[in-house]
């Protein structure tokens, strides 16, 4: 039976205003919610956000975190029924948001995954790095994660902010919450019945240049799955493209349709 650690929490980076609709972000390994920061100042024009955080020390199960964070959704929504839920998980988070709208549908109107990390399975190496993460010296693990920013991000494409703030998220996760979060990973599974059972419009969003997984084929296979789903790839960005400069989600949202201002008004 699993233990409930009521750890989980979210993050309100602006000011709480219950007449927008709600902008729930679940973040990748990190698991900081703190990772979206470039892309608060626009989303906040139009949404109510919060950013899920997850204790460095929790270790939990799928079944455990996904209830955690639906009561948390669900008190958020108990502010106003009517408005608007949009959930946005990035990696990791991708995976979470799934399993979410899955078992609470109706606290989902649209959803939004960035680079899901439902494609680990079909990367062997990654799956064998993951396996590995756990026996390297405690010593060498900081020199780890420095050696595995190129592979999260296009640096290039990233300010030097925005770069210290993703070595400082990953650095300050320890190495036994990486290895728990890469076996969560591992362990995913959500077949092709479930995902047709997802109704709500869905953006599956893809970087032609990720480095750390097969995000493009597996945006392909999901939309292809999911009846209301459609793709965008960014063919230039890296995994962690939120962090990028020149990527704007909240235009994303707005030029494939996501963001109907009518309805943002009328909540």
């Amino acid at each position: 039976m699993p233990i409930f650690s009521n750890k989980v929490r979210f993050i309100t980076p602006k000011p709480p205003n219950s007449d927008l609709p709600l902008f729930v972000f679940l973040p990748g390994m990190d698991g900081s919610g703190l990772l979206l920061r470039s892309q608060i100042p626009k989303l906040a024009q139009d949404f109510d956000i919060r950013c899920l955080t997850l204790p460095v020390d929790d270790k939990v199960c799928w079944d455990v975190l996904v209830s955690e964070t639906i009561a948390l959704i669900a008190a958020e929504k108990a502010t106003n029924n009517q408005r608007l839920v949009y959930l946005c998980g990035e990696s990791f988070g991708g995976c979470l948001a799934m399993k979410i709208v899955l078992e609470a549908p109706e606290l989902c109107d649209r959803l939004i995954l960035v680079n899901p990390a439902s494609s680990f399975r079909q990367q062997p190496w990654v799956q064998w790095g993951s396996y590995l993460t756990q026996w390297l010296p405690a010593s060498f693990y900081p020199l780890s994660v420095v050696g595995l920013l190129p592979m999260l991000a296009s640096l290039g494409r990233i300010g030097q902010p925005e770069r210290l703030a993703l070595l400082e998220a990953m650095q300050a996760v320890p190495q036994s919450t990486s290895v728990w979060r890469l076996a969560l990973v591992r362990s995913f599974n959500v077949d092709e019945n479930q995902l047709r059972g997802i109704k709500q419009p869905t953006l599956v969003i893809a970087s032609g240049s990720d480095r750390l997984l097969p995000s493009v084929a597996e945006a392909k296979l999901l939309v292809k799955v999911i009846p209301n789903a459609e793709m965008l790839m960014l063919a230039k960005s890296g995994h962690a493209c939120l962090l990028e400069t020149d990527v704007d989600l909240h235009q994303i949202m707005q030029t494939q349709n996501l963001l109907n201002r009518s309805l943002v008004i009328s909540n």
